[in-house]
């Protein structure tokens, strides 16, 4: 029966065929005590190559129609297609589920923000597996060790402000060649206590936020934007008028709003022109 269970997450997540797979891979985070699992979507060539780290948002990474089969082969689409998106573009990528090693692979439902345990605590964890996904990485050959990336994704676009500080928990001292190169936070949530106060990121920001977002406050995201900048952070901040939150959600019910369609595109043109700028010139 699982064995079964596990034929039809993949036939239904690759649209009907068995669809190429991105590699699995473990490292530890830098809380030194959790053994995270990863997903490493690889460019063809020799390289070296520039890399991004991808961080999942609150409901983990895998799909809603994994059906207790959390792997590879049941990454979410968005994941998934970013994942490719990175690797045709010659990046090595690599995404990281902070949830299921720690015992909550399907992630947590709208509105639960204030029920999470601390141990996925985007302010204080988190950063810690992003920075563990950067010390892999600096170890694998074919990888430019100074040319690193990170992008999240609501929950994930959280740790990734939280993770920019000059004060981020799990590097000292951070800088763009100790830490990463460059950053995209998509939706995140900008009311944390990590982000308050003078907030100076390390090294270049792109935060790309929905006019429509119900689900986090794009005012508050405006002003924390404002005020970085204003303490010194290089942050480009991109509004999409009338999208929602999960803008590029590849399913049919966010891309058939044509804002959540034109956010999607611009967000990805943008992604795609920041990280050419900052991790590869």
């Amino acid at each position: 029966m699982k064995t079964m269970r596990w034929i039809f997450s993949l036939l239904v997540l690759a649209g009907g065929t068995l669809a190429a797979q991105p590699k699995t891979v473990h490292f530890q985070s830098e809380d030194r005590r959790t053994n995270l699992a990863g997903y490493l979507f690889e460019p063809s060539g020799d390289g070296p190559h520039a890399a991004v780290v991808m961080l999942h948002g609150r409901a983990g990474a895998y799909s809603s129609l994994a059906n207790g089969v959390y792997s590879a082969a049941t990454l979410s689409r968005r994941h998934r297609e970013w994942g490719e998106f990175w690797a045709e573009r010659g990046y090595v990528a690599l995404l990281v589920d902070s949830f299921g090693p720690r015992g909550y692979p399907a992630g947590f439902p709208k509105g639960s923000y204030e029920d999470r345990p601390p141990e996925v605590g985007e302010q204080t964890v988190r950063p810690l597996d992003a920075y563990g996904a950067l010390r892999y990485l600096r170890g694998r050959p074919g990888i430019i060790a100074g040319r690193i990336g990170v992008q999240g994704w609501s929950n994930g676009g959280m740790t990734v402000l939280a993770a920019m500080s000059g004060h981020a928990p799990g590097i000292a001292q951070p800088t763009p060649e100790t830490g990463f190169r460059a950053a995209i936070a998509e939706y995140p949530g900008c009311g944390m206590e990590a982000i308050q106060g003078e907030y100076v990121s390390y090294s270049p920001i792109l935060m790309m936020i929905a006019s429509a977002d119900r689900e986090v406050s794009p005012r508050r995201c405006e002003e924390f934007a404002r005020k970085a900048r204003a303490s010194g952070s290089n942050l480009e901040l991109i509004v999409f008028a009338g999208a929602e939150h999960n803008f590029d959600d590849p399913g049919t019910a966010m891309q058939s709003n044509p804002a959540n369609r034109r956010a999607t595109e611009e967000a990805m043109r943008r992604a795609e022109a920041f990280f050419e700028e900052h991790l590869r010139r």
